[in-house]
């Protein structure tokens, strides 16, 4: 099913879901709603709408499943979304934070045709610019990750990716950018302080601190 034949809005929420669901915690309303700004009420009105279109399934404990039409949409947007974002930061030079807002606006808009060029125009990348693996892309399994936030005084480790509840947190992912936190980043923990809910750390030979709440949305190994 193509993501076409779905109004951008639609979209919007199944690209939630999808998010919210590869977090490894139940997606229920009240996520949703937090995650999309709206109104419990509307909330329920899509999620009818979702359910009756096929798009999703609600079990007993009113988890929301994506079904294999509404994976594809949401695989289809995110793809989209992913690739934008490549373009943008690899070719047009844009930051994180205006790459991911303006490839917000464009994700619907591209055809598949054109993801097909932008794919091969790009010699088709397997992760986006924030290390997250875009749907349908062939890729070798990488290494075993842990959150940052689980990292001890002293110890160096290197960034994978930054989950998809970081890419959503604009403010964090200019912070992380600023910092030089992307993929690849060598990270010396210089040391970890639970107490203040904070980690200091230091990459390229800069020393900053970091929230461990924060660090939680950061996988290395």
């Amino acid at each position: 099913m193509e993501a076409r034949h779905v109004t951008h809005a639609l979209e919007d929420y199944l690209k939630a879901i999808y998010q919210l669901s590869e977090e490894n915690r139940p997606v229920i309303a009240a996520r949703l709603a937090a995650e999309t700004g709206v109104s419990p009420s509307t909330i329920f009105a899509t999620l009818r709408r979702l359910a009756k279109d096929g798009y999703i399934k609600i079990n007993r404990r009113k988890e929301i499943h994506l079904t294999e039409d509404g994976k594809q949409v949401a695989e289809n947007i995110v793809r989209r979304h992913f690739l934008t974002e490549r373009f943008l930061t690899d070719l047009l030079g844009l930051d994180w934070v205006k790459a991911h807002q303006e490839a917000h606006r464009l994700e619907h808009a591209i055809s598949q045709e054109v993801e097909e060029r932008l794919a091969k125009l790009l010699s088709h990348p397997t992760t986006c610019p924030h290390g997250n693996p875009i749907p349908g892309a062939s890729s070798t399994p990488g290494p075993k990750t842990m959150p940052l936030s689980e990292a001890v005084d002293g110890q160096d480790v290197e960034l994978d990716y930054i989950t998809e509840g970081g890419e959503r947190d604009v403010r964090l992912l200019g912070y992380l950018q600023t910092h030089g936190l992307r993929p690849g980043a060598k990270v010396h923990v210089v040391d970890v302080a639970p107490s203040l809910g904070m980690m200091t750390l230091k990459v390229n030979g800069g020393e900053f601190s970091l929230g461990i709440e924060a660090a939680k949305k950061i996988r290395v190994h």
